[in-house]
């Protein structure tokens, strides 16, 4: 362990060399370290390599940028504290996801948005990082352009997911136009884990209010209905995050919301029985509430068979 502690600390000590040639040698051999030795990734997050690190995200070089980014998003595994601790280091990550258009190295732009989706599974981080807009902003942007690879939209999906599980943050991402570019995936025919992904943010974003004329604009509910008919195909995942979308659109919507989401789910109510049924738990809870909306509301005009009558009992 000695040794080990001597290599990282010669590694770090290289990453403030005046020569390039030499940062970026240690910079390579730290971002094979915390790859393959699990062990050493504390170590080296304790021996100081997180600002000289964050300070390279700012490189112009491609090369320093993706080994810095990849440590990095390798640290966030074991050292989560360590990070979000380092002065800088959130602004580090939103710069180089700011100019992920221009100066960013692709790679380096889909190692930051994993970070951030590591950083966030901790509860306490969402509220932190939620306020820093930039991010935000960056990660919508990011899953807008088509000339990212499948990883990095879903990498940078998952952030905006983190992210969204805070509800204060949910109307930073609607008020960024976050809404629009969400629902654009879903219609470009996207791959289906990214179809799954932009659902689940939708999902989120959809409990809170500013969501309401945000999903209208994007015709919202039409999509989602489309994605619980049973002619689409959807998966379980897709349709149980359609669902819950719906029902957290009532839920924090005007009473007019409730009345579109009662007049169109009635016309694929069997795809939403279909989560009732066989959907995850959480899932079928949902459709299940679902379910009593739109028929809580048909004043006895809907006729409903046994099966429903069961799923509404359960």
């Amino acid at each position: 362990m000695e040794v080990k502690h001597r290599a990282v600390r010669y590694l770090i000590t290289k990453l403030s060399s005046v020569s390039e040639q030499t940062r970026v040698e240690a910079l390579s051999e730290l971002r094979l370290m915390t790859k393959h030795d699990a062990n050493a990734r504390p170590l080296i997050a304790e021996a100081g390599a997180i600002p000289y690190l964050a300070d390279t995200l700012y490189s112009s070089s491609h090369v320093a940028q993706d080994d810095a980014a990849a440590t990095l998003l390798n640290l966030s595994i074991s050292s989560r504290a360590a990070l979000m601790s380092t002065r800088g280091l959130l602004d580090a990550l939103s710069h180089l996801l700011r100019h992920h258009a221009s100066s960013s190295s692709p790679t380096a732009v889909q190692s930051s948005a994993a970070t951030l989706h590591s950083l966030l599974i901790e509860d306490e981080y969402r509220p932190i990082i939620g306020s820093k807009r930039d991010i935000i902003y960056s990660l919508i942007d990011v899953i807008k352009q088509s000339r990212y690879a499948v990883r990095s939209v879903k990498d940078a999906l998952k952030a905006l997911f983190g992210i969204s599980l805070y509800p204060l943050n949910r109307k930073t991402v609607v008020d960024l136009g976050g809404v629009g570019p969400l629902f654009s995936l879903i219609l470009k025919g996207s791959a289906t884990g990214i179809i799954e992904d932009a659902t689940a943010v939708i999902a989120q974003v959809a409990g809170c209010e500013e969501s309401e004329e945000a999903f209208r604009k994007a015709s919202g509910t039409g999509v989602l209905m489309d994605l619980l008919d049973v002619a689409t195909g959807s998966s379980m995942r897709v349709k149980e995050n359609a669902v819950a979308a719906l029902l957290n659109l009532v839920r924090c919507g005007r009473e007019r919301v409730e009345r579109e989401v009662r007049e169109m789910g009635l016309l694929v109510v069997e795809g939403i029985a279909d989560v009732a049924e066989n959907g995850r738990p959480k899932g079928k809870s949902k459709a299940v509430a679902l379910l009593r909306v739109l028929y809580g509301g048909s004043n006895g005009c809907v006729v409903r068979d046994e099966r429903f009558d069961s799923l509404l009992n359960h």
